[in-house]
């Protein structure tokens, strides 16, 4: 074998292992990216709880001084007396006072009671309830993949903003991937 025909074999030889030996590395590296599939928004309901307030109208009874209506009684008593005192003349005139003095005095009683039913007032007052408040809020982002011709499903912080995940040494390269702006809430 000649000289230049040695150094052809050697060079040719030379390069087809080098094409081999890169088609093996590309073959045994995987793929470069993995295929995003599906985007899921991931929500949870945040409850809070609130104080509400408001301002209400609200009717007292005023404090009674005479319980037992005695005022009225007497007064009443004493009208009906002296009214009573006015009809018939001898028995039937005494006998008409005590029947004014009786009916005035029941009367008196129960218009006093009545004055002291109806003696009220009215303040403004703070009435307050704690009610939960609901809300929705998104805490990431369920990514469905396919790497190797297998699915699987990954949790990020904001959707990527590709169909595409970088994928280095068969692992995926989250912190490159590029991720499209978090929706406003």
């Amino acid at each position: 074998m000649n000289k230049s025909m040695l150094t052809g074999v050697v060079i040719g030889g030379g390069l087809a292992l080098s094409l081999g030996a890169v088609a093996s590395y590309q073959a045994f590296k995987g793929p470069e990216y993995a295929e995003v599939l599906q985007v899921a928004a991931v929500k949870e309901t945040i409850k809070t709880p609130e104080k509400v307030c408001r301002d209400v109208q609200v009717t007292h009874k005023r404090e009674v001084k005479d319980e037992n209506r005695i005022a009225g009684t007497v007064i009443g008593g004493l009208i009906g007396g002296a009214l009573g005192n006015q009809v018939g003349g001898g028995n039937g005139k005494k006998l008409a006072t005590v029947a004014g003095v009786a009916g005035g005095a029941y009367a008196g009683n129960q218009v006093q009671k009545n004055m002291q039913d109806k003696d009220t007032y009215t303040t403004s007052e703070q009435r307050c309830k704690t009610v939960t408040k609901s809300r929705e809020e998104t805490v990431g982002y369920d990514v469905q993949y396919r790497l190797d011709g297998k699915v699987a499903t990954v949790r990020m912080d904001a959707p990527p903003s590709s169909d595409r995940i970088p994928v280095k040494d068969g692992q995926l390269q989250l912190s490159e991937v590029t991720v499209a702006p978090r929706p406003s809430k």
